[in-house]
């Protein structure tokens, strides 16, 4: 029972794995690791498979903790979460250019109250015992920050790149 989570994670990442290979063409390879990347994230986030900084186990069942009010940034999980969603920020940044850093720091707000949320209902539910917890949140959206930062740096220095060559060439 508290292995549904990860066969529908499963069941909807070759469905969609399917749905890239028959229809698209351009940016294939690309896709595709993106959905390893979103099953493997889904994987480790919502069934009781764990991470700990030095190997993968099983959590074992229970409802999990909440945390709401106690901050502790100076620990190897925060810095594993950071990490974790950090190629989700280059993702954001890359996909929606146009997004403000405010508009990506948003969205890793919401999308790490998001995870913490269902990481609760699941626990309650198949018992996969994942803790809800105020310092995941924090660090999620620090790392989709510090991924789009880092693309919007990338297209900084791209653009001011193209900017010298053209004006090169017009002095030329």
């Amino acid at each position: 029972m508290r292995w549904e989570p990860l066969l529908i994670i499963l069941l909807m990442s070759c469905l969609s794995g399917l749905l890239i290979v028959t229809t698209m063409h351009k940016h294939r390879w690309f896709a595709l690791l993106t959905l390893a990347y979103l099953t493997g994230l889904a994987g480790i986030l919502f069934t009781p498979i764990s991470f700990s900084g030095t190997g993968i186990y099983i959590m074992p069942v229970g409802f999990g903790r909440v945390n709401l009010t106690q901050l502790d940034v100076f620990n190897l999980g925060f810095a594993e979460n950071i990490i974790l969603t950090l190629p989700l920020g280059l993702l954001v940044k890359w996909r929606v250019p146009k997004i403000s850093i405010w508009g990506v720091g948003a969205f890793g707000l919401f999308t790490g109250s998001s995870i913490e949320t269902i990481q609760y209902i699941l626990s309650q539910h198949w018992l996969i015992n994942r803790s809800s917890d105020i310092n995941d949140v924090l660090a999620n959206a620090i790392g989709i920050m510090i991924g789009g930062i880092l693309v919007a740096i990338y297209y900084r220095v791209r653009v001011g790149h193209r900017n010298r060559q053209r004006q090169q060439r017009a002095v030329a």
